[in-house]
């Protein structure tokens, strides 16, 4: 009797267990845009419960019931931060200490840029450069596994098929608004601070920050001087926001007006609604700057065709070079230890300086487990940068760095075998030394092997760089 009541308390302890690890996290997002890349993570598990939908938005939504029962119920709430979200500060404190809370705003491995507007706030609109997003994607992979780590391979597994198409905007994005160099912007409210970032797109003022800031006057009289100088091509909105001072910056005034959706109001929630909003907000940005859409579309398509390629033929083929020590270095030389290859320039503004830092940084944190990792810099700007150019500018920043130049033939060989791009901009006619390139700013990773292993976006964070690499060795975090 003792060993049958054994047996079906066991049983019904196992059925319990299953049951309990059956449960599904319950997740509220307040947003369009994260709601979407939430919905992709979790597909296959549950639906993320949506906060702010239908007619309204952040800046005019107030709480119901039925958002209260939500929150109240919910295992995990994914906010932006009270810069874009108010209304949801007081509730959020008031739920039980079970919830687990993540104000994205706080990531300390997100790009967060300061307002431009008022440097004492932070700029809400992060998920206008897709490089935060591909990195959002992977904290909250961490986090779901977390919380629900039952369900790991599912999370893993949604996060692998996630990452193509943003890989591939980030690709298209990255090469393809070269073009946009036909138009400069004013904004109305200042949404477009981290695609400037991202992809070296310049607009020259904006009236506000974003709503719920003042309007200045003075503010307003530059942005039509603008317009009336014929300075700005384009004046961008935004569907969500209001524009109520818009005719006093249009009246008797010929300027294209770009009606952009950061907050996604017009599309469908669900896990494509991220990448919808993005194509249509940078077309709209592309149409309204007169940039050349032939251009453009080839861009697109460059990129598709590029993904459908694969990416195990990355980095694969011969090639010579001469490193900044003007000794041969052949494909061979980066074999026996993992390579990190990124391609730049030593005149580079922004993009290469700021990779130079991130790796720094990174190595720095990576304790032993460094060793076992050779950087490599390899500029695709050959007319004017030599071996001793290179050496100088790698040493700056790092010793470990290898700087690596050649023939302009052989550039173009190796930057294709990584399927990288890079173009040469107008030369200044005053002096022929001065231009810039526009070339991919990610980072590769290849195996001791010389097969590839992933790639980074540009802008990712020293910690999550240095966590990332040394994860893939095998190596600790400052000897943890």
């Amino acid at each position: 009797m003792y060993l049958k009541n054994k047996i079906i308390l066991s049983t019904v302890l196992f059925f319990l267990h299953l049951e309990l690890w059956a449960d599904e996290p319950k997740v509220v997002v307040s947003i369009k845009p994260i709601h979407s890349i939430v919905t992709g993570l979790m597909k296959g598990v549950a639906t993320p419960d949506l906060l702010i939908d239908g007619e309204q938005t952040p800046y005019d939504f107030q709480l119901n019931q039925q958002h209260l029962d939500s929150l109240n119920n919910a295992s995990l709430v994914i906010w932006i931060g009270p810069e874009l979200e108010s209304v949801l500060t007081t509730k959020l404190k008031q739920l039980q200490k079970s919830v687990k809370i993540v104000e994205l705003l706080s990531s300390a491995n997100l790009k967060i840029l300061p307002s431009r507007n008022n440097p004492n706030l932070r700029d809400p609109f992060f998920w206008m450069d897709d490089r935060n997003v591909i990195i959002l994607l992977d904290e909250l992979t961490r986090l779901m596994v977390n919380v629900d780590p039952s369900r790991a391979h599912i999370y893993t597994e949604n996060r692998r098929k996630m990452l193509i198409p943003l890989r591939r905007i980030d690709k298209e994005y990255e090469y393809g608004y070269r073009g946009l160099k036909a138009g400069l912007g004013v904004l109305y409210y200042d949404t477009l601070q981290y695609f400037e970032q991202a992809y070296a797109l310049k607009t020259l003022d904006q009236v506000t920050g974003t709503v719920g800031d003042d309007i200045n006057a003075a503010n307003l009289l530059k942005v039509r001087k603008r317009i009336v100088d014929k300075e700005a091509a384009c004046l961008f909105i935004d569907k969500s926001m209001p524009n109520e001072n818009l005719a006093l910056l249009t009246n008797s005034q010929d300027i294209n007006i770009g009606k952009l959706d950061v907050l996604a109001q017009n599309f469908k929630p669900g896990e494509q609604l991220y990448l919808q909003m993005m194509q249509y907000n940078t077309d709209i940005i592309k149409q309204c700057l007169n940039a050349d859409m032939d251009d453009a579309a080839k861009a697109r398509l460059s990129a598709i065709d590029e993904q459908s390629v694969g990416f195990d033929s990355i980095g694969q083929g011969r090639f010579i070079l001469k490193d900044h020590y003007n000794n041969v270095f052949t494909e061979q030389d980066m074999r026996g230890k993992y390579a990190l290859v990124f391609f730049g320039y030593t005149y580079c503004p922004d993009v290469c300086p700021t990779n130079m830092f991130i790796l720094s940084q990174a190595f720095e944190k990576m304790g032993d487990s460094v060793n076992n990792l050779v950087p490599y810099f390899i500029s695709v700007d050959p007319e004017r940068d030599d071996a001793k150019i290179l050496r100088d500018y790698v040493a700056f920043f790092d010793h470990r760095i290898v700087g690596l130049t050649g023939s302009k033939l052989m550039i173009k060989r190796v930057a294709d075998q990584f399927k990288a791009k890079y173009e040469k901009g107008d030369v200044d006619p005053k002096d022929k030394d001065l231009y810039i390139m526009d070339h991919t700013a990610s980072l590769y990773l290849m195996a001791p092997d010389g097969s590839f292993v992933t790639k980074f976006a540009h802008g990712i964070a020293p910690e999550v760089l240095a966590s990332e690499l040394s994860s893939i060795m095998g190596g600790t975090i400052n000897g943890r």
